[in-house]
C-alpha cells in the first residue's frame, strides 16, 4: 500500500501514514479553512488500508491545536480506525500533549472515551 505523506503547513498537520510499517502520524496544527476536504484523502486511506491492515496500527497524534471542524474529522478518523481494531488486527493511539496543555489532554480523554480503541495519552515538552 502506497504511503501517504502531506507536508504541513501553518493551518493543517504534516501527516505521514505508512501502511507497511502500520505506523501513521499526525504532527501540528489543524486549523484548515474546509476540514472535511483536508481529512478525506486520510479517511479514504484508511479505509482502503482497513481491507489489509498490520497486525498492530500505531497512530500518533501530535497537535499542538485543533478547531472544532477538525475535532470531528478527527472523530470520524479514530471510529474508521475502530473498524479495524479486532483479534487479528489491534490499533493504538498515542495522544500526545505538551506539558501544562490542559486542553489537549482533556481532549486526547475525551477521544478515548468514545472510541473503542486503546488510547495512551502522553505527556511531552514539545510537539
Amino acid at each position: 500500500m502506497e504511503k501517504l505523506y502531506i507536508e504541513g503547513s501553518a493551518k493543517t498537520p504534516s501527516v505521514s501514514f505508512d501502511g507497511e510499517s502500520g505506523v501513521l502520524e499526525m504532527r501540528g496544527r489543524s486549523i484548515p479553512e474546509n476540514s472535511i476536504e483536508f481529512f478525506q484523502p486520510l479517511i479514504d486511506w484508511v479505509d482502503t488500508y482497513g481491507s489489509t491492515p498490520n497486525p498492530a496500527t500505531r497512530v500518533d497524534m501530535k497537535l499542538e491545536y485543533f478547531n472544532t471542524s477538525s475535532s470531528k474529522c478527527i472523530l470520524d478518523l479514530f471510529k474508521r480506525l475502530e473498524k479495524i481494531n479486532s483479534n487479528d488486527s489491534q490499533v493504538l493511539i498515542n495522544w500526545y500533549y505538551e506539558t501544562d496543555d490542559e486542553d489537549m489532554e482533556e481532549a486526547g480523554e475525551d477521544y478515548a472515551a468514545i472510541v473503542g480503541l486503546d488510547f495512551k495519552i502522553l505527556e511531552i515538552d514539545e510537539i
